[in-house]
């Protein structure tokens, strides 16, 4: 290997350098019994950061014009409160928030059924932590759907 296979396999990271080398990690969702694309499979990054722009940008708008009449440092922990209360109603009742609606996103459980309100609550509490819903899996999710035995996927 030169130098600069060595450079580029650095800077593609170790899946790059392992599927280069032959190993076959098959599409996201596949571990999981999903399908590649279309509805039922995994929810791509993007889709995601949609939705959770438009949720955020939601509660930010509602607690600054309905509670604190202005945005200031008040206004966002406001906003933090009701997302978290919008994601453990919403996620907990139907399976998406506003912003996962518009972006055609649902949260289920792993292994199909209804969401348990209880596995919404622990997911929503890990995402206002924010540090799980960082760390991701090799199927996409975050590890906040991991702990929550959850999956977000296309409607």
């Amino acid at each position: 290997m030169d130098n600069r296979q060595a450079i580029g396999s650095w800077l593609s990271g170790p899946r790059a350098a392992a599927e280069d080398a032959g190993v076959d990690f098959g599409y996201r969702g596949e571990q999981l019994g999903l399908p590649e694309q279309g509805p039922g499979s995994i929810a791509r990054p993007g889709r995601r950061l949609g939705a959770l722009v438009v949720d955020w940008g939601l509660c930010v708008l509602i607690a600054s014009q309905l509670i604190t009449h202005g945005y200031d440092q008040t206004a966002s922990n406001w906003a933090l409160l009701i997302f978290f209360v919008l994601g453990v109603l919403t996620v907990g009742t139907v399976g998406f928030t506003p912003g996962k609606r518009l972006f055609g996103l649902r949260v289920v459980p792993e292994g199909g059924g209804r969401l348990n309100p209880l596995r919404a609550l622990l997911r929503t509490v890990l995402l206002c932590v924010a540090i799980p819903a960082l760390i991701w899996d090799r199927d996409g999710r975050g590890l906040h759907d991991r702990l929550a035995r959850t999956i977000e996927v296309r409607i």
